[in-house]
């Protein structure tokens, strides 16, 4: 809020205050008049007058009095967030400059190689050499912000680690910081993880999980027929050109073992709360994937038993509220509460109408097993 619009809100609470003392200054002048006798009706009617201005005086006070306090609040939260943009920003750049250094770090320091562990599987084609880009450590970065902390996504992805029970060698591509393939190693499954992104393979080597830069689509290829236990790919289709999925899926579906998972999770597009939020803050996105046609990508490579996963509920205080109205009202025959009581079913069908289209959950995952 501008210093001129506090000025002028500032002027009107002046302005009302002056106006309230002098009604009760007026009120209190009318009241003594009478000098303790019965009032008369001329000083019924100049008390009543008195009064009636006092009152209208209250609530101009009051109102200039909210307005301002509003103002005042208003501002002390403008200038409190202008003072901590500049700490937004510092955290920004600590964030992306401790990724830098941790890249280097883990990429040339003396005991690398017992934190950088890479697998050992004989079916495992040799991973690319990694070619760092100064922009990989950037994009961790955006990672760390906005999808969360190590930890928090780790015990989102959780609950896909039941599926590959009783699996082994399961492949997780686009492996990120490493938050699945941890929570794979605590369930003791062996897995390993992929990612194109050079800064991303260092942060899940730092944890000492089994990870290499390549790209998926050559990696699988690589591969022997029938020698992956399961494949996953959290956050990963929605990078991909629709033909480079289509190819990646061919190959996966023969790399992976009969009865072998694959899980598939990404942004739902069908909730326009993910869309407009999470899918297109991500500048790295390509398009984004319907669940319909993920299913329908899933079965038509191969795939058995697809079915769609829907996960992250959008909190019911980001939904559109609708009306009760109270049961005297619903039960009124007048013509102001029938036609109330029309309104209310009319905005709350149209809440309702727009909650399973805009507000509904922000992730999905297509689960399916090879044939």
């Amino acid at each position: 809020m501008s210093a001129d619009e506090l000025d002028r809100l500032e002027r009107e609470r002046r302005d009302a205050d002056v106006r309230y003392n002098d009604a009760l200054t007026a009120l209190d002048r009318a009241i003594v008049s009478t000098d303790g006798r019965d009032p008369s009706r001329d000083d019924a009617a100049r008390i009543g007058t008195a009064l009636l201005s006092f009152l209208q005086r209250i609530t101009a006070f009051v109102d200039t009095k909210d307005r301002q306090l509003a103002a005042d609040a208003k501002a002390r939260a403008e200038t409190l967030a202008r003072g901590l943009e500049p700490i937004d920003e510092l955290r920004t750049q600590v964030a992306v400059l401790r990724r830098a250094f941790e890249s280097v770090i883990n990429r040339s320091g003396p005991q690398s190689a017992l934190r950088n562990p890479q697998s050992t599987s004989p079916q495992s084609p040799s991973p690319q050499s990694p070619v760092p880009s100064p922009d990989d450590f950037k994009y961790v970065g955006f990672e760390d912000q906005f999808r969360g902390s190590d930890a928090a996504v780790e015990e989102r992805l959780r609950a896909y680690v039941p599926i590959f029970a009783g699996c082994a060698d399961v492949l997780d591509i686009g492996c990120g910081r490493g938050e699945l393939l941890a929570a794979l190693d605590a369930a003791g499954i062996s897995a390993r993880g992929i990612d194109a992104n050079d800064s991303m393979v260092t942060a899940a080597r730092a944890r000492a999980l089994h990870a290499a830069r390549a790209d998926a689509r050559a990696y699988l290829e690589a591969l022997p027929d029938a020698s992956l236990g399961g494949i996953v790919a959290t956050q990963v289709v929605e990078h991909l050109e629709p033909s480079y999925l289509m190819r990646l899926l061919d190959a996966a579906a023969r790399t992976l073992r009969p009865g072998a998972p694959i899980v598939l999770e990404t942004i739902n597009p069908a909730c326009w709360l993910a869309f407009f939020s999470s899918y297109i803050r991500d500048f790295t996105h390509v398009r984004p994937v319907h669940p319909e046609t993920l299913q329908y990508l899933l079965r038509a490579s191969g795939f058995e038993r697809v079915t769609i996963r829907y996960s992250a509920p959008v909190p019911d205080h980001m939904k559109m509220k609708t009306i009760d109205l109270q049961a005297s009202v619903l039960a009124s025959s007048d013509a102001a509460s029938q036609a109330l009581v029309s309104l209310a079913h009319t905005l709350n069908a149209n809440a309702t109408i727009l909650n399973s289209l805009m507000f509904t959950h922000l992730d999905y995952a297509a689960i399916g097993y090879r044939t």
